[in-house]
């Protein structure tokens, strides 16, 4: 028993495992690469190969499986992630309650019925209160907006 402790395939085993327990304690896919990359060197190991071409391909398969397979689990494994409040306010469109201007430190705007600290994305353009404008990202309390006029003048000039 004590000699099988000692093999590469048990090695390999016990790293598959440990990688396998990780991924199964975190929340999003972590580690699974790594237990394929180990199943790998496991699968070589059985068969005998040389341990430096076992290692080679822990490595090769793991790289292989991390570029390969994540952009595929990130895009269609989790598609149904819930946006909050949040995240569903950037990109859209607000009313300005008072004069936006950086320099002045001013700028209040209604979103989803809730009023916002409110700057410009561009430090020296104001937006006139009434105006609209359109949420480009939101950093704490505050709302950075850009004006939807000075966004149809872009569209029309390119």
């Amino acid at each position: 028993m004590a000699d099988f402790l000692s093999t590469p395939v048990f090695v390999w085993l016990a790293f598959m495992i440990v990688f396998l327990i990780a991924e199964m304690v975190t929340v999003g896919l972590v580690s699974i690469w790594f237990a394929g990359g180990a199943f790998a060197a496991l699968v070589l190991a059985a068969a005998g190969s040389s341990e430096v071409l076992q290692v080679i391909a822990f490595f090769a398969v793991s790289v292989v499986l991390l570029l390969f397979t994540r952009p595929f689990v990130r895009k269609y494994v989790k598609p149904h992630m819930i946006k909050t409040n949040y995240e569903m306010m950037v990109g859209k469109e607000v009313r300005v309650t008072e004069r936006i201007d950086n320099r002045a430190g001013t700028g209040t705007a209604v979103c989803n019925g809730m009023e916002w600290s409110a700057k410009s994305t561009d430090y020296d353009t104001v937006i006139e209160a009434g105006e609209s404008a359109y949420v480009t990202e939101i950093k704490g309390v505050t709302l950075y907006v850009k004006s939807c006029a000075a966004q149809k003048q872009e569209i029309r000039s390119s």
